[in-house]
């Protein structure tokens, strides 16, 4: 894309939207940072299942810590890798007792230094709490920014330091968002529903679906990150930021 293009691409998104938000419910930081790190490989939809009545409870860490690790696997055991999750929503929750007086730090080195939470979870905190100028690179992100050209790259870091160099002003501060749920409801893994796609016409991607009742296309249905090998401790796995709903 060009410099015109990929301005256009956020204006129209921009327009359709104007101040898109995070499908994660939460009251304050601390129950933000507690449903992303839940988040990770499961629905937005499934975390606010499992956190409406347990943020009922909890609002604080001293709270959290309060209820406890078992009692928090009650809560969320609908969740993927709930136990793994639990474990390391209790020792962040500490950590934050104990090093920041129960305040969610507002630095990405501070924020990575919680168990459970990585450099995309970071950035969620950072620009939907905070509101400083992030993005967050979930497996929507990813997809569009490869799908389209926007932002290319194989790695999510890669995607993510495109994004930091191409999206301009005034986009910046909401261009997750909108990225998130364009991919999320329109620009879909298996098929992409182009035909009613805003930014279509500003999109680099060849196959696209552009009769809502045509076959899907063969071959894989969307581009992937490179990863490394899936972490036999669950515990890892659920460190791992993949946001992937």
């Amino acid at each position: 894309m060009t410099r015109d293009q990929i301005f256009e691409f956020f204006r129209r998104l921009a327009e359709d939207d104007p101040t898109p938000r995070t499908e994660l419910e939460y009251g304050n930081a601390y129950q933000l940072v507690v449903a992303v790190a839940l988040s990770a490989q499961a629905t937005d939809v499934g975390v606010n299942k499992a956190t409406r009545a347990l943020f009922a409870k909890v609002e604080t860490p001293q709270q959290m810590l309060a209820l406890g690790e078992e009692g928090l696997k009650e809560h969320i055991k609908t969740i993927g890798l709930f136990n793994a999750k639990a474990k390391n929503v209790i020792l962040l929750s500490q950590l934050l007792v104990d090093d920041y007086g129960g305040a969610v730090p507002a630095t990405r080195e501070d924020l990575v230094r919680l168990p459970g939470v990585g450099r995309k979870t970071a950035n969620v905190v950072l620009n939907c709490w905070f509101g400083q100028e992030t993005f967050a690179v979930d497996t929507h992100i990813f997809r569009v920014g490869n799908r389209t050209g926007l932002a290319k790259g194989k790695t999510p870091d890669h995607v993510e330091a495109k994004l930091e160099k191409r999206v301009p002003q005034p986009f910046r501060l909401h261009a997750h968002h909108w990225l998130i749920l364009h991919g999320r409801y329109v620009c879909k893994a298996r098929t992409p529903e182009c035909w009613r796609c805003k930014v279509a016409d500003l999109c680099g991607f060849k196959a696209k679906v552009l009769d809502p009742a045509a076959p899907r296309p063969k071959g894989k249905a969307t581009t992937k990150a490179k990863t490394k090998a899936k972490p036999r401790d669950p515990a890892a796995a659920a460190k791992r930021d993949t946001n992937a709903d």
